[in-house]
């Protein structure tokens, strides 16, 4: 499994810390329990009312993601893409991965990568964050993000 060597979670207090979180439609059972562990995340993080906004797919998520960037202090790209019989799995998740990572660089907003890129169902289903799943994706992108936040705002100027 992915998460074999993962950090502990650290306790953030991320009260004041402006959250955006985008999930796609795509796999709904999926990426709403994507969703939930993100919102649940935020919430024990003290952060007040994020942004939530869902989007048709992958492919979207960074446009409506950069656009939020201007207002927010973290934002998280939650989603699935499932691999298929054709080259259409890694088009959409090479570009969809490298424009979130070039939208971090650019703008200095952290984007929490909470884009499941998986195989099949089953690995799809142990990220989830879903009752018996192995890993909690949504969660981890959420306090990656925010602690990212936290740490370039006590960054000395």
């Amino acid at each position: 499994m992915s998460g074999a060597g993962a950090p502990a979670e650290v306790p953030l207090d991320a009260s004041g810390v402006r959250l955006a979180i985008v999930a796609t439609r795509w796999y709904e059972h999926i990426t709403d329990a994507l969703l939930a562990d993100a919102l649940g995340a935020a919430a024990d993080c003290k952060v007040a009312d994020p942004t939530v906004l869902r989007v048709p797919g992958a492919f979207e998520l960074p446009v409506v993601c950069a656009s939020l960037t201007a207002r927010h202090d973290a934002v998280v790209a939650l989603g699935l893409v499932l691999r298929g019989d054709t080259p259409h799995f890694e088009y959409v998740c090479s570009a969809t991965s490298h424009a979130l990572a070039d939208l971090a660089i650019r703008t200095g907003v952290p984007v929490g990568f909470g884009l499941l890129t998986c195989d099949n169902a089953e690995q799809a289903q142990a990220r989830s964050g879903l009752p018996g799943s192995a890993e909690r994706k949504g969660r981890e992108a959420t306090l990656a993000a925010l602690e990212t936040a936290l740490m370039l705002r006590a960054l000395p100027t």
